[in-house]
């Protein structure tokens, strides 16, 4: 039986740089991806365009060339797959984690295509698989998403964006400049603080001069074939809706940090417990990388300052070695 040194589930930018620290030190180490490579960005909307600057994004010694100062979806897709072929790293893809179980020190790990037994596992699992739900009738009806790609559907359209972050405005603003009537429910006064210093007076004239309508303080109570009702601090609004596009966040697999016994905050944060100094979870030899040491608070952990998780990780597993 083939014993790992570290099995790393997921394989976004974070399970790269893990795989790369991993082959940097000689262990013996697989990915494992449900999907495809860097799976997180290739979900992502079509068009956009990172926080970030290319440089912050770079990993393994591998230049990021982009051709604008931050980089675009496409652009990070063929990055991080050039990083993978360079430094060869051992990836399996559309592959799921289905359960895990331990005996003494030895994990053993049941995928949708094999077993496998690992002495560590590294969890860089992300958020944007799971959306956190509205909960609210009519949210499974077929107009309902909470992903979006491109505009081109919505043109002509009555839409509803649900949130007032970066990926709502982002919707916003493509939708209606291809036509879409577009109608944001905000919970707060105005959208998020966060939003891209580049965007942020875009979306705020258009809501200014009518453009793009905003409900403040406001939420969905009900979606309909066509129209949503929304609770506002004036009542009940009825709106004429063809689309519902809900951009309300995603949240982590607590699922696998719950079968795995990794421990959860009690406070609204659902953040996992894990060592800052070398990312080992409350389970010895269970690492946390990515923004799935966030928890809930998805606003902490970015590519660019997740990066140096996997060289803390891997010289932990590195030093329990000798």
């Amino acid at each position: 039986m083939e014993i790992l040194d570290v099995f790393i589930v997921g394989g976004g930018p974070i399970g790269l740089a893990c795989g790369i620290e991993c082959e940097k030190a000689g262990l013996n180490y697989i990915i494992v991806e449900k999907g495809v490579l860097t799976n997180s960005l290739f979900n992502y909307p079509l068009n956009m365009t990172f926080f970030s600057t290319s440089e912050k994004l770079e990993m393994g010694g591998i230049p990021f060339m982009s051709i604008a100062h931050k980089p675009t979806r496409t652009e990070a897709l063929e990055y991080y797959r050039r990083v993978a072929k360079t430094w060869k790293l051992k990836i399996n893809l559309y592959e799921e984690v289905k359960t895990v179980s331990k005996a003494e020190a030895v994990f053993e790990i049941t995928t949708s295509k094999a077993k496998y037994h690992t002495k560590n596992i590294i969890l860089s699992t992300g958020f944007y698989d799971l959306p956190n739900l509205m909960n609210v009738p009519g949210e499974d009806l077929p107009k309902v998403t909470h992903y979006y790609k491109e505009p081109w559907p919505y043109i002509g359209q009555k839409i509803v964006v649900v949130g007032g972050a970066n990926s709502a405005v982002d919707v916003a603003l493509e939708t209606w400049r291809k036509g879409a009537e577009v109608t944001m429910v905000l919970k707060d006064e105005g959208i998020d603080s966060n939003v891209k210093y580049w965007i942020k007076p875009d979306i705020e004239n258009r809501i200014k001069e009518g453009s793009i309508k905003a409900f403040n303080h406001s939420t969905v109570k009900e979606i309909r074939e066509k129209e949503v009702v929304l609770n506002t601090p004036e009542g009940e609004v009825t709106v004429e809706n063809d689309f519902v596009l809900a951009m309300t966040g995603y949240r982590p697999n607590f699922a696998l940090l719950d079968q795995l016994g990794v421990n959860l905050s009690l406070d609204e944060k659902r953040q996992p417990c894990y060592d800052q100094a070398n990312q080992e979870s409350n389970v010895k030899g269970v690492y946390l990388a990515g923004v799935v040491c966030g928890g809930l608070n998805t606003r902490e952990f970015f590519i660019e300052n997740s990066i140096v998780h996997a060289e803390h990780i891997v010289k932990d597993i590195v030093g329990k070695k000798k």
